[in-house]
């Protein structure tokens, strides 16, 4: 069983920056893709930005030039770091990895940008 805990959200006014992690418990961390997701009250969850083992990147087109992933593998940790932060950032982010054939997902972290 793999766990999934993220850290880093809160509250910010509009303009400002949060980093976001999320260390998972597996030895094969290094080997696997790593994506953020988000969901808003009232609204689907969405990807917001992925990572693949060999550094990869892709975003939603609604954070590309704000948003940066990031993996430090010695640390089994993925990052988000988010810049230029708006009020419809708002939502529960959700840190999820694909270990040895199975889906994991961590328990969110609350991001609330203030306008």
């Amino acid at each position: 069983q793999v766990q999934l805990v993220e850290s880093g959200g809160g509250l910010v006014q509009a303009g400002g920056s949060l980093r976001l992690s999320c260390v998972a418990s597996t030895t094969v961390f290094s080997i696997s893709a790593l994506t953020w997701y988000r969901q808003a009250p009232g609204k689907q969850r969405e990807l917001v930005a992925a990572i693949t083992r060999s550094g990869n990147t892709n975003y939603a087109d609604s954070v590309k030039g704000r948003f940066t992933i990031s993996r430090d593998n010695a640390k089994n940790t993925v990052y988000l770091q988010m810049n230029s932060l708006k009020p419809e950032d708002t939502a529960v982010y959700y840190c999820n990895g694909f270990f040895l054939s199975a889906d994991y997902w961590g328990q969110g972290t609350q991001v609330t940008v203030s306008s």
